[in-house]
């Protein structure tokens, strides 16, 4: 029988930084871990739709199966977009796949996931985790109340949904990530000692708030990872030596430069989007429609007071008034293409008809005709320096196919890093410009990362592989057969039986 595993995931936990800092001293355990682990670079969706990374990581499926890619994003059947819910994963995890199989499974806040009907493990979702997709839950129900009752409530004094793209001091943050780090090894150790389990998949939402708001900060990176490196040790302290320990990360930091706040202005210019405020032109201007009462009146409100009137209001009826603020001013009769809702992508949905309630657009050849007219003029975007702006449009029909493909933009607009995108041109749409919402330096990109040291699992980098491939991975440790449901692959040195001859 394989010993335990305990799995510490990093989200934005940048392999390239980490790395440097073990090499340099600042990661001491880290740089233990290296060396006796086996190390791969993980290719990863967070490429092309960042949040779907984790939800791949943890079932094995590309985003067309799984079918979640961000907090706001469409549904078969409903106009526009909705938020993300229980129940939406069309895969189930890996910790639910080995609980059904009897492995004693226990999970800290492992960021976009939901209690899952039938799982009899243990879970946390959301206690620390740094963009909360729902309120804070557990399996078993009591479980949540006994660790804030334990170890006290998550010190971070900010949620990136309830915060928006406000800047933050980052001596305070730095100040902060420290309690945060040091309430998670607390967390982590009484849920270890409460419940037993052969595996343990714990998230550390902290390196997030990093990746966003610290990169390019050097010295106070390097501060902060020297103290994540004692939390990994604190943490692994909880192994013996026949258990193993897994670092992964299913995506990286990179300059956080994105056009996807000028897409619904490019989109009106071409005619395809009709919202009351935006550009048009002549190819087709947007109506104008009378000013909904309801967005009047959260425009009268200063900020302050919307957001502790909408913290005050039942989560529900929140999102709903929140879609119908959103969506008050589109005239559905006249798009045929829409932006979602994105912070790094561009993001476009074709107004389906059959799909989209209110759908303007044939499926067929008019909906094919008007995917290659928005590939061409996405692509012909400039920056202010004459540089393409785009560096792939992506159809997702193509890249992302799948049983959960409607869930998904049926367009992926990928921008170039190259210099901040506040301005782009085009012949057809003539020039757009806005300074972007978003002040944060850094986003997501990839590689992602994973390091598996077990005993008898031989040291080094080895080959490139896929965030899809940890989930099969995880089971073929436990001894559960292949699946052919899974995209990925079983890295060799977590089949048991394999080890000694790698």
């Amino acid at each position: 029988m394989s010993g335990r595993l305990l799995v510490l995931g990093f989200e934005l936990g940048c392999g390239r930084l980490m790395r440097r800092l073990a090499a340099d001293g600042t990661m001491p355990h880290l740089a233990r871990l290296l060396a006796r682990g086996r190390f791969r670079w993980l290719a990863t969706p967070a490429e092309e739709l960042h949040v779907a990374a984790w939800p791949s990581l943890y079932t094995g499926a590309p985003p067309g199966e799984h079918g979640v890619y961000f907090t706001f994003q469409p549904h078969p059947g409903h106009q526009g977009w909705r938020r993300f819910a229980p129940g939406l994963y069309g895969v189930p995890t890996f910790w639910k796949r080995l609980d059904e199989a009897g492995v004693p499974t226990l999970v800290l806040d492992a960021p976009y996931s939901h209690p899952e009907e039938g799982f009899g493990g243990a879970a946390v979702f959301d206690w620390g985790c740094w963009a909360r997709y729902l309120a804070p839950t557990s399996t078993p129900a009591a479980l949540l109340g006994e660790l804030v009752a334990a170890v006290g409530r998550y010190p971070l004094p900010w949620e990136a949904h309830a915060l928006g793209f406000a800047p933050l001091d980052p001596q305070r943050l730095e100040r902060e990530l420290r309690r945060a780090l040091e309430a998670r090894v607390e967390a982590a150790r009484w849920l270890a000692a409460r419940h037993p389990w052969r595996l343990f998949f714990l998230v550390f939402g902290e390196t997030h708030l990093m990746g966003h708001y610290l990169f390019g900060d050097e010295e106070r990176l390097a501060r902060l990872h020297r103290a994540l490196d004692d939390a990994i040790a604190r943490i692994a302290a909880l192994l013996g030596p026949e258990d193993g320990l897994v670092l992964v990360s299913a995506d990286a930091t990179r300059p956080n430069r994105s056009a996807c706040h000028l897409l619904p202005d490019i989109l009106a210019r071409l005619g395809h989007y009709a919202a009351a405020g935006l550009a048009g032109t002549e190819q087709g201007a947007p109506a104008r429609r009378g000013r909904d009462p309801l967005t009047a009146l959260r425009d009268l409100m200063p900020k302050e007071l919307r957001k502790t009137l909408a913290g005050l209001l039942p989560r529900r009826l929140r999102e709903r008034l929140a879609h119908h603020v959103d969506t008050a001013g589109i005239d559905w009769s006249r798009t045929a293409a829409f932006p979602l809702p994105s912070d790094l992508e561009g993001l476009v949905r074709v107004n389906l008809q059959g799909r989209e309630p209110l759908g303007t657009v044939a499926p067929g050849a008019d909906y094919e005709r008007l995917l290659g007219e928005l590939e061409t003029e996405l692509g012909a975007l400039r920056d202010r320096h004459g540089r393409p702006a785009v560096r792939a449009v992506l159809r997702s029909d193509r890249r992302f196919p799948g049983r959960r493909r409607a869930y998904l933009p049926d367009l992926v607009v990928l921008w170039n890093e190259e210099a901040e995108l506040t301005e782009l041109s085009a012949p057809r749409i003539g020039r757009v410009q806005a300074p972007s919402p978003d002040p944060r330096p850094g986003t997501h990109a990839g590689p992602g990362f994973l390091l598996f040291a077990a005993p008898g699992v031989a040291a080094g980098e080895a080959d490139g592989a896929s965030v899809y491939d940890l989930a099969p991975s995880l089971l073929a440790h436990f001894g559960l057969p292949d699946s052919d449901a899974l995209a990925g692959r079983v890295l060799p040195e977590f089949r048991r039986s394999m080890v000694e001859e790698m």
